[in-house]
Formats: structure tokens, sequence, C-alpha cells
């Protein structure tokens, strides 16, 4: 197998661990959210959000820096000085991750509010626990291994189910049997989810450990052959800070947005509105934990489908072919589009059917689905200024997704801040500033990408015709529903087997509908198709089924 070949199957390997991970996590989110309830998922997501920040900048970054300093020193066989790097991040994360831990369990007052507390305590611990997995992720990624990281992935996204609705069911029980008020149970439950997320992470570390200490032997063998100057540990925490800065800076910046909206919103609705706190929470829960979740699955699809072209757009630039760099990156483009404007418009058209599927409960069902239309559209924005981001950082403008952000978030943030004080819109005004935000981030990274290349876009095919189609397909996924929902309901008394079974039909249809209407407008064209990745197997799919003919 080639070189190119290989890097393009770890990533393709890795793609799809993120994407089962994302099921699984999306999953059993139903069960969970059934136990703790709508102001449970608030005190979590809360606490969720501020857990993630402190371990973005302590841990989460570090993965993608290790990979990028270890692999250096590889590609040279300088494999002493690639682990004594090793060694120098696990001193550098246990360092970083124990003051972040400390950070966020004694200043959990100052972050949030109420029973979000102890929540965001018991998230604590766990952000120095990530960091040592961080590294020993990187590590194997500077390998060209991405098998190790996928399996860990999954195996942290089942435990921490497991344990999240596990431990929900036994806490909540067991506030139940002391006579809790319903907030406190709610309190519980969500300690249950952070246990979940934290179980997740000990034993995706242990599996790490497992696999280093196997392949411990080999590298030992390497590193007594090395005969390279070694670096002094000095040098190296200053490149380890060098390279990891940059990474912390923008994913931080990149990723404050929902933190801070949670923040504002929790701060300014309780203090400044007067509304009771536990209804802010539950509020945000809906927002966050059913609408927000589900907008971002499809997200992550197209995502990872264009992370399969992203190594060409790097390479074709490095060798200053930006003829050939502008058509990868329009190639890129029309696969985001052909995947993320269907999946928006199906989210609008069956907004309450689908959450209906995975959160039934009735109270804030037309709630949760009127949230998912707003947040529809940005299923599209936020897929597009995603790989964006990447493109820019492949052909080295990694400082402008950086700036892009940082003047995006401070827009959102007044708007926000002024719809909240001004406008009883509640929850809705965090739609509209998502929306808001994700839009300015494609205006701008567009924009960006612009100076460096001349990407020439087909906007009819690009935006007119895949919009147009799926709005037919959205239309009569809507009608095919609906006018199921009148049949089936009659034969089967169970409301939730029956929105099941119209929602698989009327899903279904929709891709037909999506995959003829796209073929028939010349939309994508056979030739197109087979570059994408797996095309000669989409386009024997669709000569079978005579859709293409």
């Amino acid at each position: 197998m080639s070189k190119k070949k290989s890097i393009l199957v770890q990533g393709g390997i890795l793609a799809t661990a993120g994407i089962i991970s994302k099921i699984i996590g999306l999953l059993y989110q139903a069960p969970f959210t059934g136990i703790v309830g709508d102001e449970g998922n608030g005190y979590y997501s809360t606490a969720y959000y501020i857990y993630s920040i402190v371990l973005l900048i302590s841990s989460y970054s570090i993965p993608s820096a290790m990979s990028k300093i270890i692999s250096q020193r590889l590609a040279v066989h300088e494999y002493r000085n690639a682990q004594r790097i090793f060694h120098c991040a696990l001193i550098y994360v246990c360092i970083v991750g124990a003051v972040g831990s400390l950070i966020a369990f004694f200043g959990a007052p100052l972050f949030v509010d109420g029973y979000s507390i102890p929540v965001l305590r018991v998230f604590s611990p766990f952000i120095f626990i990530f960091g040592p997995l961080g590294v020993l992720r990187g590590y194997f990624q500077a390998h060209r291994t991405m098998i190790p990281t996928s399996i860990s992935q999954l195996v942290e996204q089942f435990l921490n189910a497991f344990v999240s609705v596990g431990g929900a069911y036994l806490l909540v029980n067991l506030a139940l049997s002391k006579g809790s008020d319903e907030s406190t149970r709610a309190m519980y439950g969500a300690i249950g989810g952070a246990l979940g997320t934290g179980s997740g992470v000990v034993i995706a570390l242990i599996f790490m450990l497992f696999v280093y200490n196997a392949n411990r032997d080999a590298v030992k063998r390497k590193v007594i052959h090395d005969h390279h100057k070694d670096l002094g540990y000095r040098e190296i925490f200053i490149l380890i800070l060098m390279i990891v800065t940059p990474f912390i800076l923008s994913t931080f910046i990149y990723n404050l947005s929902t933190t801070l909206n949670s923040t504002l919103f929790s701060k300014i609705m309780t203090y400044n509105r007067g509304i009771p706190h536990n209804e802010v929470v539950t509020r945000f829960g809906v927002f966050s934990r059913k609408a927000m979740n589900i907008t971002n699955f499809p997200i992550a699809i197209a995502s990872a489908g264009a992370a399969t072209i992203m190594p060409s757009v790097s390479t074709y630039y490095a060798q200053k072919n930006y003829e050939r760099t502008a058509q990868m990156v329009e190639r890129v483009y029309r696969l985001i589009n052909m995947i993320a404007i269907p999946s928006a418009v199906g989210l609008f058209a069956l907004s309450e059917p689908i959450i209906m599927l995975l959160f039934p409960q009735k109270s804030t069902l037309h709630e949760a689905g009127v949230l998912m239309q707003f947040l529809a559209i940005t299923v599209v924005f936020y897929s597009l200024s995603t790989v964006s981001n990447a493109i820019l950082q492949g052909i080295g403008r990694v400082n402008a997704p950086v700036i892009n952000a940082a003047i995006a978030l401070v827009i959102q943030t007044i708007v926000l801040t002024l719809l909240l004080l001004f406008t009883n819109l509640g929850n809705k005004a965090l739609a509209i500033v998502t929306i808001l935000y994700s839009l300015l981030m494609c205006i701008l990274n567009e924009y960006s990408i612009s100076k460096a290349l001349d990407v020439k876009q087909d906007i009819k095919k690009m935006y007119i015709i895949p919009f147009a189609v799926s709005v037919v397909m959205g239309t009569m996924a809507f009608l095919v529903y609906r006018l199921f929902s009148i049949f089936v309901g009659k034969v089967l008394e169970n409301e939730y087997f029956t929105n099941l079974i119209c929602v698989a039909v009327a899903m279904f249809i929709a891709v037909l509908i999506y995959a003829v209407g796209m073929v028939r407008t010349k939309g994508v064209t056979e030739e197109e198709l087979l570059q994408f990745p797996k095309g000669y197997k989409l386009v024997g799919i669709l000569k079978k089924t005579h859709i293409i003919k």
C-alpha cells in the first residue's frame, strides 16, 4: 500500500470511529433524558460546557500537537528524541491537568450556579486523567496507526453510555428514597451522567496504556540503535509550548461560543429577568441536549466525509499546484453541500417526529422541535465552516480561523446579550445567535480562502440544485409522514412505534427522491460521483437501482 493511500485509510478508520461514537452518544441520551429530565439535562450541559473548555485548554489539543511533534522526529528516525518528547508531554499534561482540575473544582461556584456546581466538581478529576490519554493517542497517531485511538474512542463511548444511564438511574432512585425534591433528583441524575463521562475516559486510558505496554519492547529496540543527538529537556518543553499554544488558542476560541452562551443565558435569565433558576436550566437543557445534539450529528458525518479529501488539499498546495488545490477545495464543498443541505431540510421538515424518536417527553416536544427547525440551517453553515477551517490550516493560513472565530464570537455575544435583555425569545435567542455565529464563520473563512486561492464555484450545481431538490424531498417526506401516520395510527395503538415506522418510511422515500433528483437534474454526474470517497461503490448501487442509467 502506498504512503498516500495508507494515510487515507488510517484517516478513514478514525473518521468512521468518530461517526460510530457520535451515534452511540446520540442514542444513549434517550434513556438518560427519560431518567434525569430536561432539568437534569440542563445541569449536566451547563457543567459539561465548563468542563470542556478547561479540558480544551489543558489537554484536548494534545493529540494533534503531539502527533505533529513526534511524527517530525520519527520522519528522520530520531526514535530516542521522540520518546523524550513523549515523556516530557506526559509531565506537561499532568501538571496542566492537575491545575485545570483544581480550578474546575474550587472555582465551580464562579463558573456555574446552583445544582450545576456539584456536577462540575464531579467532572473536575477527569480533566487530569484525560491528559495522559491525549498524549498516548497523539503518540500512536504519530506512528501512523489510528486503530488504537479509534478503538479507545469506541470503548470510551460505550462505557460512557452504560455508566451514564446506569449511574443516573441508581442515583435518581437514591435521591427518591430520601424524599428529595425534583430539582435534587435532577442534580443526582446529572452527577450520574458526569460519572459516565469520566468512566469512559478512565477505561480509554487503561486501554491505551495496555497497547503502549504491548509495543514497549519494539520501541526500546529502536531507541537503543538510535545514535542521534539528544534534545535537551528545556528545549523539548519550549517546543511543546510553541506547538501546543496555537492549537489551544484556535480550538478554545472556536469552541468558546457554546460555553459563553450557556453562561450568559443562565446569568441574565436568572439575575436580570428574575426567572427561577431551575426553569432557566430546564430551558437550556431542551436547547442543548435535544435540538443541538441532533443537529450536530449530520455535521459530524459531513466533516468526516470531507476528511478523506483534505490530505490532497495540503499536498497540492505544498507543491504550489494552486489550480489543482482550488479544484480539490471546490470538490470538498460540493461533497459537503450534497450531505449538509438535504440533512438540514430533512431535520426542518421532520423536526418533531425526529425529536420524538429520541426524546419522547411530550411536555417539551414542540419546544425542542421549533428549536431544531431554527438550528437546521446551522448544519450547512457549521459543516462548511468546519471544513473551511481545515482548508485554511492545510494551506498554511493557521491564524485566519482564530481571528475569524474571535470576530464572530464578539458579534454573537453582543447580539445574544441584547436579545436576552430586551426580548422574550428565551432559548430561541440561543438558536438565533448559533445561526449568526456559524454564518459569520462561513463568510469570514470563505473570504480568507479567496485571498489565497481562486476557487471557482458553480453556484447552480453547488447550492441551487441541491437546495431545490432538497425542498422537494423535504415536502414529500413531510407529506408521506403525515399520510402514513393516519393509516399506521389506526393499526398500532402505540404512538411511539407509529412514529418510528412513519419516520423510517418518510426518510427512505426522502433518500430515494434526493438521489433521483440530483442525478436527473445533473446536480451530480457519474464522473463526479466516481471522484468522491467510495465513489465506485456508490455508482454501483445507483446503477443497480436504475437511478443512473
